[in-house]
């Protein structure tokens, strides 16, 4: 079995296992690894056992404030992540391996080191649906704080998130499911949609179906990746292989309106076989 192989074998292992039992860096560095099969894993793999051990050295105890402060302090403060200001747009913001190697990427890959490093000490730490820019959310025994780690890890209190609403979506009122704690494969596929996104934007939709086939791999049960990748292998001239995907989506969606969509659209490509 060749590294590639290998990989895909592992990430389509990690999408069988329960969400709560799910290692969101390692899926996160797997996705990433499929782009680099020459690249040794392990250094990275070190690299984020670095950042737990750091943070377990600060004994931060059981209130909010103090994890999030540990956290903000070792990872943007020790270690030097950061956002990427100046080439946001760049795939690599979205690629962990790459963000390791630069120290700096997306809301989300940021967020995934934030994530992965404080659940490592126990700690409740999830990611939030905040539209347009991933934020985090610490717990402790006096409740929870909000981080920004994009912006260095700071304290995102609700002026900070209605400031970032405004001027991200256009929304002038924080609603309860901006702040909404989202599953580990949910952040995952955030995280694989800004590579896919800016794939279709550009109109490679080789890369496109790609990423949206690594998204199937740590969430073989997403419906809308499986209806998108139907309309991507149409694009492509694969037929048979849109007709598949579009057959599952339609196995797995409750979305009645999308189910008679799809069903159009699969009528119309049988056609097309004949």
């Amino acid at each position: 079995m060749n590294a590639g192989a290998g990989t895909v074998t592992a990430l389509r292992a990690l999408g069988a296992v329960p969400d709560d039992q799910l290692d969101i860096a390692e899926a996160a560095l797997l996705m990433a690894a499929l782009d680099r099969p020459m690249v040794d894993i392990a250094p990275y793999r070190r690299h984020l056992n670095d950042i737990i051990a750091a943070i377990a050295q600060e004994q931060a105890g059981g209130e909010c404030m103090a994890r999030a402060l540990a956290l903000s302090g070792t990872i943007a403060g020790r270690f030097d992540y950061r956002g990427d200001n100046e080439t946001y747009d760049d795939p690599a913001n979205a690629d962990l391996m790459r963000v390791i190697d630069r120290r700096m990427g997306l809301p989300v890959a940021l967020g995934i080191l934030y994530i992965h490093a404080g659940r490592a000490q126990g700690w409740a730490v999830d990611g939030l649906d905040f539209p347009g820019h991933f934020l985090i959310r610490v717990g402790g025994e006096d409740g929870n704080l909000v981080l920004d780690p994009f912006h260095a890890g700071r304290i995102a209190d609700p002026p900070v998130m209605n400031d970032l609403l405004r001027r991200i979506s256009g929304e002038r009122e924080l609603r309860p499911e901006h702040v909404r704690p989202m599953p580990a494969r949910e952040v995952l596929l955030r995280l694989a949609n800004n590579i896919k996104a800016r794939a279709w934007k550009a109109g490679d939709v080789d890369r496109a179906a790609t990423m949206l086939e690594r998204m199937l791999m740590v969430a073989p049960d997403f419906a809308p990746a499986w209806r998108e990748l139907g309309l991507v292998e149409d694009k492509r001239g694969r037929i048979r292989q849109s007709i598949a995907a579009t057959e599952r989506f339609l196995i797995l969606s409750g979305d009645d309106a999308a189910v008679l969509e799809a069903q159009a659209f699969l009528r119309h490509i049988r056609l097309r076989l004949n």
